[in-house]
């Protein structure tokens, strides 16, 4: 990766966090002060909120420390699976926390269930990138078995010259 795209990505991340812990903040508040209103309950929607940003931030920790790895050359190593794994379980538990909201909001669509079922849809959606994230582990792990087996080749070839 070039240093234009490390910086780049770098800097997308560090405003995405910055959103994150503003919106953190602001829910935080909106639980002390805002006073309950509406059909809808708001108290379990900003916890699952606050609970959101805690996964977006756990995502973006570890894909900021995978660039790195891949920056510094050292992404074909064992240290890059914890990386890898946080991203996939902060993914599955943004998921959750999905299908927690669209359990709160079902009673409210009665008349139109089409709502509920589209939320549904989309948590699925959110689990399939958790998958498309894992299965691109899997390709990881290959690449470093490989890259482990040409390294004891090497050793082996330099004993023989």
């Amino acid at each position: 990766m070039g240093r234009l795209t490390v910086g780049a990505l770098r800097g997308v991340l560090a405003v995405v966090l910055t959103g994150t812990v503003l919106v953190q903040a602001s829910m935080v508040w909106a639980l002390g002060n805002d006073p309950e209103e509406g059909s809808l309950p708001l108290t379990p929607l900003r916890v699952i909120t606050i609970l959101g940003m805690v996964t977006a931030q756990v995502a973006l920790v570890c894909v900021w420390r995978l660039v790195t790895m891949v920056r510094r050359g050292t992404v074909f190593s064992h240290a890059a699976f914890r990386y890898v794994d946080g991203v996939i379980w902060a993914i599955a538990a943004a998921a959750l926390l999905w299908f927690a909201v669209t359990a709160i909001n079902a009673p409210g669509q009665r008349e139109d269930p089409g709502v509920t079922v589209i939320m549904g849809g989309i948590g699925l959606a959110v689990l399939g990138v958790a998958l498309i994230v894992l299965v691109l582990r899997m390709l990881l792990a290959q690449a470093v078995a490989r890259d482990d087996e040409a390294a004891r080749m090497r050793a082996e070839l330099d004993e023989v010259i």
